[in-house]
């Protein structure tokens, strides 16, 4: 099912390689890279977020700007984000006692860090996905469904979701499973999310598509914080629309279409980035001509805390 896609290099020497599974479609559907079974189901993980926002803007929520981005984000915890998530919880006349998201730490370095020194705790507030559970839980208030059980698979919030990712995707859910935040999971083929990715991206302005790539391309940083791959990529892209996932997922999707979406077979996220711009190089993006997406096409490998190597895709 898995090719190689990346290879680890300390000096001239070969040290380790990643397996994975890609593909890049042009404006038409056309496949312009094709690496690996790329119709097999998996978990997209939280790269599925801009399709459950989508479906709880058709469920009624009424979130744009930041706090939509918020709703779509595996957030860094920095003060921000979390001045976000309760800003979307009191418009729902919410507190954060209210979120069923596992509770975590955060997962931004620094704001690990100051965290920590001011001696805080693993809480849901903290946790990366808080910003979608605090959307979930406004569309459920919007619709008078209950509070306690929206993390249920059969609850009208999940079951909208769900319908909501087939119908985008153009696919049935293979499987459906638990987050490591503790929502649903749905399954579907990379296909799959690069075709919804691709249609988030060329939908016309005046759509709820529109309004979830509008709010996630012009406040990345809600999306994932300082520093954060995702965030500077679509800094580098305007109109594009990309998620990273855990497990080595990420999906990315250009205003005229086109769409690339990857799982590093390993579950690794060190590669994943050098992956991406490897396939929007194979769309014709003009990755040597922008500062960031050249930095982003390879990843360093430290010795002694100095750059002795490199992680780079191999197609």
């Amino acid at each position: 099912m898995h090719s190689v896609v990346a290879e680890v290099r300390r000096g001239d020497f070969l040290e380790s390689v990643h397996h994975g599974t890609v593909l890049a479609t042009g404006p038409d559907g056309s496949e312009k890279v094709r690496i690996g079974d790329v119709d097999a189901p998996m978990y997209p993980r939280s790269s599925n977020k801009p399709l459950q926002a989508l479906g709880m803007l058709r469920a009624g929520l009424d979130l744009d700007g930041p706090l939509l981005a918020l709703a779509c984000a595996s957030h860094s915890g920095e003060d921000f984000h979390l001045e976000g998530v309760r800003a979307i919880l009191a418009s729902a006349g919410l507190s954060t006692d209210a979120l069923r998201c596992t509770a975590d730490l955060p997962i931004g370095e620094g704001a690990l860090r100051d965290h920590l020194r001011k001696g805080g705790e693993p809480s849901p507030l903290t946790m990366n996905c808080s910003g979608k559970h605090a959307a979930m839980l406004a569309t459920c208030v919007a619709n008078s469904w209950d509070t306690a059980t929206y993390l249920d698979p059969l609850h009208p919030l999940q079951v909208r979701l769900r319908e909501t990712v087939e119908e985008v995707a153009g696919e049935k859910v293979a499987a459906t499973g638990v987050d490591g935040c503790g929502a649903p999971l749905f399954a579907i083929g990379l296909r799959g999310l690069a075709r919804s990715f691709g249609r988030l991206a060329s939908a016309p302005e005046g759509t709820l598509e529109h309004r979830v790539v509008r709010a996630m391309n012009t406040h990345p940083e809600y999306v994932g914080g300082t520093g954060r791959d995702v965030t500077r990529l679509m800094r580098a892209l305007p109109g594009a629309v990309a998620k990273d996932g855990a497990e080595g997922v990420y999906a990315l999707g250009l205003p005229d279409g086109s769409a690339v979406s990857l799982k590093i077979a390993d579950g690794s996220q060190r590669s994943r980035p050098v992956v991406m711009i490897a396939a929007l190089r194979r769309l014709g993006v003009d990755v040597d001509g922008d500062a960031t997406l050249a930095e982003l096409a390879t990843v360093p490998v430290l010795g002694h805390g100095e750059r002795v190597g490199s992680i780079r895709a191999t197609f």
